[in-house]
């Protein structure tokens, strides 16, 4: 009997630790830094914000951005990329070579957070285009690129890569730059390999862009590395960059994140007009072109993200939608709960055309 008794408190206390280890193990979930009180809360499950309506990320997932600033330094391409990295829930902060006040395409005032004195770790470095030659001709710049060891990725935009390619960062490594700079960037640093008409190259630590706009691809890819491609698919929602390609540069590494789950025709299965709460409804419709369906509500049109089989969710990443079969495998309706009720599928519609 007591024998029994000791056997029963040992595998009480085992499940009692794995319980408490798998509820350790859950992800936090956080607001991205977006200067309210709500930076500081921390939630339980995926969705929105309830004070700022912004998507949630994992805690851990976090990453820490040095935007090194030159005099000079194009607005679009660093701001495009902070724009994908801070709805991202990313910690991005700025560095110059001082603190002094710095102007930007000669139009906007930008005073740096830190300087490359008393910069903070980072785990990426970024650096933009504009000026660049006051920043990679400056070897007190180039020397504190160098000393940043511990950075886990490099990213540049437009002729950004010229401070990569000074500290040597790119020997030996494919990479790109603004058009017009392609040349120089070649003769310059022949150990290099500079490709043409490409908006980015991923050689798995170090991405480079082309020019301006395409910063904005190339933060979004570092996302999709990062996150998942659906993350960033909904960083580019928010943002309306409705001519986003996804994968649409060189990945020379091998984590590569653009493999469809789903063939075209496979995901027209899913198309259709279908009920929903309320005795409301709406069409579910597909594009070809960015291989994604969207809902049709309220006269918008809001993706939802393949996750896993049957399995896609919504915009905000917080809802899960349960896509059901029938005895021939065809789609027949949907659940918003796991075991909850079935919205059926009425009729198809017509694809979506954008």
């Amino acid at each position: 009997m007591t024998r029994l008794f000791y056997s029963i408190l040992i595998c009480m206390m085992i499940q009692s630790s794995l319980l408490a280890q798998s509820i350790s193990d859950a992800p936090d979930y956080v607001c991205p830094p977006c200067g309210s009180s709500c930076d500081s809360e921390i939630f339980s499950k995926p969705g929105t914000c309830p004070h700022c309506n912004m998507t949630l990320v994992k805690k851990n997932q976090i990453k820490k951005i040095a935007f090194y600033l030159q005099d000079g330094v194009e607005v679009l391409d660093f701001a495009g990329p902070m724009e994908v990295f801070s709805y991202a829930g990313y910690e991005v902060f700025t560095v110059s070579k001082t603190k002094d006040l710095i102007k930007s395409q000669g139009i906007l005032n930008v005073t740096p957070d830190y300087s490359i004195d008393d910069a903070p770790k980072a785990d990426i470095l970024a650096f933009f285009g504009g000026n660049a030659v006051v920043a990679y001709q400056d070897s007190a710049v180039i020397d504190w690129i160098k000393d940043q060891t511990e950075v886990e990725y490099h990213f540049s935009v437009c002729t950004g890569a010229f401070m990569l390619a000074e500290a040597g960062i790119l020997d030996g490594k494919t990479a790109t730059t603004f058009h017009n700079s392609l040349n120089s960037l070649e003769e310059n640093y022949p150990e290099i390999e500079v490709l043409r008409e490409v908006r980015f190259v991923d050689n798995g630590k170090v991405i480079t862009t082309a020019g301006i706009s395409a910063g904005i691809d190339g933060a979004l890819h570092l996302v999709a590395k990062f996150q998942g491609l659906n993350a960033a698919r909904r960083t580019a929602f928010y943002m309306e960059y409705d001519n986003w390609v996804p994968g649409d540069g060189l990945v020379l590494s091998g984590d590569s994140p653009y493999r469809i789950a789903y063939s075209s025709p496979e995901l027209i299965d899913f198309v259709g007009t279908y009920s929903h709460k309320g005795s409301t409804t709406f069409e579910l419709t597909f594009n070809p072109n960015d291989q994604t369906l969207y809902a049709k509500i309220r006269g918008v049109n809001y993706p939802i993200f393949h996750e896993y089989e049957d399995v896609f969710s919504d915009v905000e990443g917080g809802d899960a939608i349960y896509f059901q079969r029938g005895e021939k495998g065809e789609v027949i309706g949907y659940k918003v709960e796991k075991n909850g009720e079935v919205f059926s599928k009425i009729n198809c519609c017509t694809q979506l055309e954008k």
